[in-house]
């Protein structure tokens, strides 16, 4: 993985000598060793300023590392529990494990640095060396901060700089294994470090699946799925994470919390389990977990549909939740989202570009579709063969009675795969002066349209009044959905080439955004979490009584605060707290 920049070295976006994007390496098909040539464009139209973007980045300079904190008690008691290859003090380690995907932190490390980060990275290899770290944490007077893929956009792994402790990152990517497959009962015990990916490789091996697939699942891992309460891009088919969760391990200041046995559900009163479930490293370390498992689907299809608006996708989007059964994923996105895929298309020759303009021309032609106002959905279909046809002919029968029509299977796929280049485009950007990110709610469907509506004004009013230049991209997609809601994505980025202090600014419009969502009956977070980055949102939304009970819980289970992945509750104001 890189170290600068989100996921793999071998693959990264670049400017050719004739301006057109590029894409390095092999991995993701129809993106990888691809020309983009209308990409670049396009967003100068976007934002109203005609750019300039030089070929090449060069290399990432090495940022400022703060030498670590001495911690020698700690570092003698580890020699009893750890080899010393599994105590690392290399300063690009240290710096990959202080900081997530967030705007301020990519552009930290590719600036000044960070004041502050993991002062020593542990990397046990056993559940007994995690007990043995945490037994000796407290007495050595240490933080511990779990590590998993370092994928998160919530500022959870930002060290706080007034913390006087020193700082031990525990990386739990050696505990990657799956230790047992349950066929008949159809569970699986797997140990936390393992990321999505090599949970996929390992259970199609043995003909299963768990189905969780979040955008970042070449890279998370099972405990941080665990940790952030995650949902995947196949929750319809296969549930949000704790719906597969049956049980889990976590090493806690008070002891190992495991249960005898597993059960498919039971009721015990007051639950362990239940509050480690998005409970962000506050409270332990998870070491393993139980799931469920499913059987590779027989079938699986991809499909989409094109609506005129945005609100017939709605509207289209509402129905099918109301249905009893529905496609693996199913998403929405805008007009300018579904104008990015299109710009994000490789150069077609031949009869294949022939055909890519007869079918433009005879949606926007004789159809009548307005390509300023067109929406499309992407469908991915995972079951029986009977199951997919069902549920196939069912979508486009509900698609056509909100005036929707079949864009094909070709498109579905493209869009669905498509999601994992997301973040490489936005590292790409940003080292160009166009700050971008994403953020996600949930919301009840009678106020899902009017909260789209209010968050795109407030962030297009926002940026008006702190005076910065051009127009802002602001785009949505409806990625989850249930019976009662969906869950919301927005995308948001601006040029600020010449902006005092870009990344404040930008923060600032983020901000306001997040208050318009949670004015508009929106939530925090839909899987995300909290971090630290939207800890501040907290009391917004939970009476004093319900934030006194998380505090008394948290000091009841961890009076030292080993686990201080959260601000402490004698914090400064966040405002100032991680700068």
């Amino acid at each position: 993985m890189s170290s600068y920049a989100w996921g793999f070295r071998d693959t990264s976006f670049g400017v050719d000598k004739d301006g057109a994007i590029t894409v390095t390496g092999n991995r993701y098909p129809g993106l990888s060793g691809e020309t983009l040539p209308e990409l670049l464009p396009w967003f100068r139209k976007v934002v109203g300023i005609d750019f300039v973007i030089e070929p090449g980045s060069g290399p990432v300079p090495a940022p400022f590392v703060p030498a670590p904190r001495p911690a020698p008690e700690f570092l003698d008691r580890m020699r009893a529990v750890l080899n010393p290859d599994q105590i690392v003090t290399d300063d690009e380690v240290r710096l990959r494990h202080g900081h997530g995907h967030t705007v301020s932190e990519i552009d930290a490390i590719r600036g000044e640095g960070l004041p502050r980060v993991p002062d020593y990275v542990v990397f046990p290899a056993t559940e007994e060396e995690v007990i043995g770290i945490v037994k000796e944490a407290g007495p050595a007077g240490v933080v511990l901060m779990p590590y998993g893929g370092g994928t998160n956009v919530t500022e959870a792994l930002r060290c706080l700089p007034y913390e006087d402790r020193p700082i031990i990152s525990v990386d739990m990517s050696r505990m990657d294994a799956i230790e047992w497959i349950d066929p008949v009962n159809r569970m699986a015990k797997i140990q936390a470090g393992a990321p999505g990916r090599l949970i996929q490789e390992q259970l199609a091996q043995h003909g299963f699946t768990m189905g969780h697939e979040p955008d970042s699942v070449e890279f998370s891992t099972l405990g941080g799925w665990i940790a952030t309460n995650a949902s995947g891009m196949k929750k319809n088919r296969y549930g949000n994470i704790e719906d597969i969760l049956l049980d889990v391990t976590v090493i806690s200041a008070l002891g190992k919390l495991e249960r005898s046995q597993v059960v498919p559900r039971e009721s015990i009163g007051l639950d362990p389990k239940l509050w480690i479930i998005g409970s962000e490293g506050s409270l332990g370390i998870i070491t393993s977990a139980v799931v469920k498992l499913f059987p590779v689907p027989a079938s699986r299809e991809y499909g989409s549909v094109i609506f005129r608006t945005f609100e017939e996708g709605v509207a289209f989007m509402y129905d099918l939740a109301q249905q009893d059964s529905y496609p693996a994923s199913v998403r929405l996105v805008d007009n300018l989202q579904f104008q990015f895929g299109q710009v994000l298309k490789p150069v077609s020759h031949g009869t294949k570009r022939l055909k890519s303009k007869a079918q433009k021309w005879l949606v926007t032609g004789p159809l009548g579709y307005d390509p300023n106002k067109m929406v499309a959905v992407t469908l991915v279909f995972e079951g029986t063969h009977e199951e997919v046809d069902r549920q196939e002919r069912m979508v486009y029968r509900l698609a056509k009675r909100h005036g929707g029509m079949k864009g094909g299977a070709e498109n579905g796929k493209r869009g669905y795969l498509l999601t994992f280049g997301i973040a490489y485009i936005r590292d790409f950007v940003l080292q160009h002066h166009i700050l971008a990110e994403s953020f996600e709610t949930s919301v009840p469907w009678t106020q899902a349209q009017s909260l789209i509506d209010r968050v795109k004004k407030r962030i297009y009013d926002t940026h008006a009044e702190r005076g910065l230049p051009g127009t802002p991209f602001v785009s949505c997609r409806v990625t989850q959905i249930y019976e009662t809601g969906c869950c919301v994505y927005f995308y948001m980025a601006f040029y600020a080439q010449g902006v005092e202090n870009a990344v404040e600014e930008y923060h600032h419009i983020e901000t306001a955004a997040r208050k318009e969502v949670l004015e508009a009956g929106g939530s925090i977070s839909h899987h995300h979490g909290v971090g630290k980055l939207r800890l501040p949102f907290v009391s917004d939304i939970m009476s004093p009584a319900m934030e006194r009970w998380r505090e008394q819980v948290k000091c009841a289970l961890d009076p030292q605060n080993v686990f201080a992945a959260q601000l402490p509750l004698e914090a400064p104001e966040h405002a100032g707290a991680l700068t």
